[in-house]
């Protein structure tokens, strides 16, 4: 790190900072931090320059996420610098002495939730370990759907291949698709002018002659008048929305928070084609400021790509639009 850092080699102008791995206890992050303290000070570096991500890869570490919130910020150490906590699953199952019947490494959920509550307590980013199954493309999808549920917002890429699906999957979607729960699955409905349709074996619906459906789950029919349907196809679907939905959402509850509104409701409505038989459903949803918030997580993620790598621009404002890209800027901008 001396050396890397070092003005006269080139280098560290294009440095955000350092990962160190195999720290334990809180003390071995104070003793990273006071390394990288030295180095800004013997190379006439600002103190605090030079970021410290750190990879919890045992228990100590992993316990010592913990601790983070009282010890940031005293004025024994620069732990301010802490930017990434990374998870290390490799080294994490050795040192927890575990064992699967395949070798495969364990998922892990504890893990990486530990490492997400840590970092959020501490106003830091969690991203977790490599997945190593580099050819298992959906996978790798999956587990990042499942970290982002957690609050982890990156995942180590180990292949060209990974590299693009996580720069893309974090991203809010260019366009809104509807989803039809079934028993364990989520399947991506058809968009098709304007309906979203459903052509599979796991369901139907028929409409009689005296004006009620007959709706079949899975081999299990149910009786049910048009009200009745409804409901039960507003808990049979979900909507995934597209960075201009998000937009609008927010925007419109931030023009009624401006009028003294401290809630609104908003309404996602569509039209169901389930072998040929339509049904309208809409879904109210109230938005507060906690709503508002939580909205908020993928846009700053936008925000801060689209500040931080201008070469992107150009696919950027292609994939959703100049006018949704300069709206999405402005959310959250008091001025």
């Amino acid at each position: 790190m001396m050396q890397v850092a070092d003005p006269a080699n080139g280098a560290v102008e294009y440095i955000d900072g350092f990962v160190i791995p195999e720290v334990g206890d809180i003390d071995d992050w104070k003793k990273a931090d006071e390394f990288i303290t030295i180095i800004e000070n013997k190379h006439g570096l600002e103190e605090g320059s030079l970021s410290m991500s750190v990879i919890v890869e045992c228990g100590e570490s992993e316990l010592a996420t913990g601790e983070l919130r009282t010890e940031m910020g005293k004025p024994s150490n620069n732990l301010e610098r802490l930017f990434l906590l990374v998870d290390g699953q490799v080294d994490y199952t050795k040192a927890m002495q575990a064992m699967t019947a395949t070798g495969k490494l364990p998922p892990w959920p504890e893990l990486r939730h530990n490492t997400s509550r840590g970092a959020s307590a501490a106003g830091l980013i969690a991203v977790d370990g490599p997945y190593d199954d580099i050819r298992d493309i959906e996978g790798y999808y999956e587990r990042m759907s499942d970290n982002r549920a957690k609050g982890m917002t990156g995942i180590w890429s180990l292949t060209p291949g990974q590299v693009i699906a996580a720069n893309e999957a974090p991203l809010p979607p260019e366009s809104g698709s509807w989803l039809l729960n079934v028993g364990n699955r989520e399947i991506e409905l058809d968009s098709e002018n304007g309906y979203q349709s459903y052509s599979g074996d796991e369901l139907s619906l028929e409409r009689t002659n005296d004006g009620s459906y007959l709706l079949e789950v899975e081999g299990e029919t149910h009786e049910l008048d048009g009200e009745e349907l409804h409901e039960e196809l507003l808990k049979m679907t979900s909507y995934i929305p597209s960075m201009d939905d998000i937009v609008d959402s927010m925007s419109e509850f931030e023009a009624a928070k401006e009028d003294g509104k401290g809630a609104i409701a908003m309404t996602q409505s569509t039209t169901l084609d389930i072998n040929g038989v339509e049904v309208d459903v809409n879904k109210d949803r109230m938005w507060d400021e906690a709503t508002y918030q939580a909205a908020q997580t993928p846009i700053s993620l936008f925000q801060d790509v689209y500040t931080h790598r201008p070469d992107q621009h150009e696919e950027i404002e292609e994939m959703y639009g100049s006018d949704v890209v300069e709206r999405a800027m402005a959310l959250g901008d008091d001025d």
